[in-house]
């Protein structure tokens, strides 16, 4: 089962500047995701998830299209061909 995820352009260093990975998670879930990267590109989850385990609040992650914080969070399920995509928050004027 096999879930792609977009990856911005300031973490792309992870993964040898590409801009999709496939991973397999295990559970079918975001948590399972973000582990397999983790798994994939050591050091990328802690740009994500914060020390208390939570999405970092200026780091949206959405499933398809739809956002995870208006889902279940990391137990938001990732079913086969779907598409992860991270996405930091920008600001500035």
């Amino acid at each position: 089962m096999s879930v792609t995820v977009r990856i911005p352009t300031i973490l792309r260093a992870y993964v040898s500047d590409q801009s999709t990975v496939e991973v397999e998670p295990n559970p079918e879930t975001l948590q399972g995701v973000l582990d397999a990267l983790e798994a994939m590109a050591p050091g990328i989850l802690q740009r994500v998830i914060s020390d208390t385990g939570e999405l970092r609040r200026f780091v949206n992650v959405y499933v398809n299209d739809d956002d995870v914080r208006f889902l279940d969070g990391l137990n938001t399920p990732t079913a086969a061909g779907v598409t992860v995509s991270i996405v930091p928050a920008v600001a500035g004027g």
